[in-house]
């Protein structure tokens, strides 16, 4: 616990919601650094003032407590100022991935009812069509401001006072609505709460736990972008502890390298793929790491081979997180402990996290004891408030305040919690979520093809590789370069597959249904687990 934290009687009076912890740590580290990026530093103090500033904008734009305001851009300082702005105005903020199809960020402005647009396409004639094509988007907001050219951004919130507001906000309303992936192929909205962000890591505390924290000089790197539930929660996380953090608008492994010891980063949230891209560098030596204390990674596990090169190389601690968007991005944890080459314990996903209840569920509902597979249900404090607009999918994966999670998992006696398999037929790629339909809706718009199935493959880079089995249509032709150029703007980059296998038919059962897993069994024949 941070001393900052602690009242004359000796109590824990911490924030409860994001933005008390703007206006605490304004008030306690005025003049340090908050977020670094390209060269920029934000201290604390200015982070309050300017997200202020931006509050009091959003509600002179006609904003009010529960509207959504959409962020459509790369990783920068200005993503963490207008999210405390929405914390400190009422909104929510709805990150957008820049690596979606048009159409397919579209979708989720649509879906979420966003209000305000942040962006950093904003010319006047695709705002102009964006606001005829989204009836309640009221303003487009570029984010190009620090070209100097005196527009955008900071014009936009140059006139609105820096003083503090009062939401009316407590810590069990929205502030985020991360989207994720779904099996009809088009992404819902999870909606997470203040709480989302303090539940997990004060029962962290409570206990002790150093799975994962965070010392008064680190210097942490966001890896994973904001719109994911990982990386927003974890520079949240670093504001909550007053620590200084790292944004990269993009990750490029060799900028990456440079930075970590440019800024003497101490901390990171990584992915495998991003450590086994870091590897590949030819000045990854010991030497580029020396500050590096600890990373945290999730998204897949990570492999005996590379651990052993990451503890070589790297030479620090490394915590895995299992969790999802729905979980509020915590549920287990394999601590540093665990991370031994050759531990029977690294396959696992860990342990849970104290204050999160974990079981293993029966076809029929029943909690099955250590050993025997099943599905994984996970109870946790940062948990969803639910799916945005769609009740029945919210009914349908939280039961009792338990969040079903799609994988199929065992314990051991140990508590330790071991992935078999995925329940649905989700595709992670790099830690990017991926579900089989959209792909496939996409390629069945080509002229040639009469069916498609999508599946995900092992690839010992990003854990799993996107592979289409498809049938064509009689007497028509098509090759897989031009399947790959069809896909390209309907779908995301990472979504597009990279193997093509043309069938004669799909297999199906009885009902017609594509037999999507018999098809993904031969790609992953003769692996104990069929995750990667």
């Amino acid at each position: 616990m941070d001393a900052m934290d602690a009242t004359d009687d000796g109590t824990t009076a911490r924030p409860r919601t994001l933005a008390e912890v703007a206006a605490r740590r304004a008030a306690d580290r005025p003049d340090h650094p908050a977020v670094l990026c390209e060269g920029r530093a934000v201290t604390y103090g200015r982070l309050h003032r300017e997200s202020n500033r931006t509050a009091h904008a959003l509600r002179a734009a006609g904003t009010r407590p529960g509207s959504r305001v959409a962020y459509l851009g790369k990783e920068s300082e200005s993503l963490y100022e207008i999210a405390l702005a929405c914390a400190k105005s009422g909104a929510v903020l709805v990150p957008v991935s820049w690596k979606l199809a048009p159409e397919e960020a579209a979708h989720i402005l649509r879906d979420s009812g966003a209000e305000v647009l942040f962006t950093e396409t904003a010319e006047p004639a695709a705002a102009a069509r964006l606001r005829i094509a989204l009836p309640r988007l009221r303003q487009v907001v570029s984010l190009d401001s620090r070209t100097g050219r005196g527009t955008g951004f900071a014009a936009w919130k140059a006139d609105s006072p820096d003083r503090d507001l009062e939401p009316g906000t407590g810590p069990d309303d929205a502030v985020a609505q991360i989207y994720t992936s779904g099996t009809t192929g088009l992404p819902k909205g999870v909606v997470l709460a203040h709480r989302s962000f303090f539940g997990v890591a004060e029962a962290v505390e409570r206990h002790g736990c150093d799975w994962v924290d965070f010392l008064p000089g680190d210097r942490c790197l966001i890896g994973m972008p904001g719109f994911h539930a990982g990386g927003l929660s974890y520079a949240m996380q670093g504001f909550v502890a007053g620590v200084t953090m790292v944004s990269t608008p993009v990750f490029i492994a060799q900028d990456v390298l440079r930075l970590i010891g440019e800024l003497g980063v101490t901390g990171a949230l990584l992915t495998p793929a991003m450590l086994q891209m870091l590897l590949a560098e030819p000045r990854a030596t010991p030497a580029a790491f020396r500050t590096l204390r600890k990373v945290v990674y999730g998204g897949a596990p990570i492999s005996p081979t590379l651990l052993r090169q990451c503890l070589r190389t790297l030479d620090c601690a490394f915590a895995q997180i299992y969790g999802s968007s729905e979980t509020g991005n915590f549920a287990a944890c394999l601590p540093p402990a665990d991370h031994v080459p050759d531990s029977p314990r690294l396959p696992s996903a860990g342990r849970t996290y104290p204050g999160v209840e974990l079981k293993v569920v029966g076809e029929r509902g029943e909690t099955l004891p250590p050993g025997e597979v099943g599905e994984v249900w996970v109870r946790s404090p940062a948990r969803m408030l639910g799916y945005h607009g769609q009740p029945e999918a919210t009914r349908a994966t939280v039961q009792g305040g338990w969040i079903r999670m799609g994988d199929a998992g065992r314990l051991d006696a140990d508590g330790y919690l071991f992935l078999c398999d995925r329940l649905h037929d989700t595709i992670i790629v790099g830690g990017e979520n991926i579900y089989p339909v959209e792909v496939e809706n996409a390629l069945a718009a080509h002229p040639a093809v009469a069916g498609a199935a999508v599946v995900g493959a092992p690839d010992d880079r990003w854990g799993e590789s996107v592979h289409a089995y498809v049938t064509l249509r009689s007497g028509q032709l098509a090759s897989p370069r031009e399947l790959m150029l069809h896909l390209k703007g309907r779908v995301a980059d990472f979504k597009i597959p990279t193997a093509y296998e043309f069938l004669a038919e799909l297999p199906r059962n009885a009902n017609g249904k594509v037999l999507r897993r018999a098809l993904r069994d031969r790609l992953w024949e003769g692996r104990e687990r069929k995750v990667n």
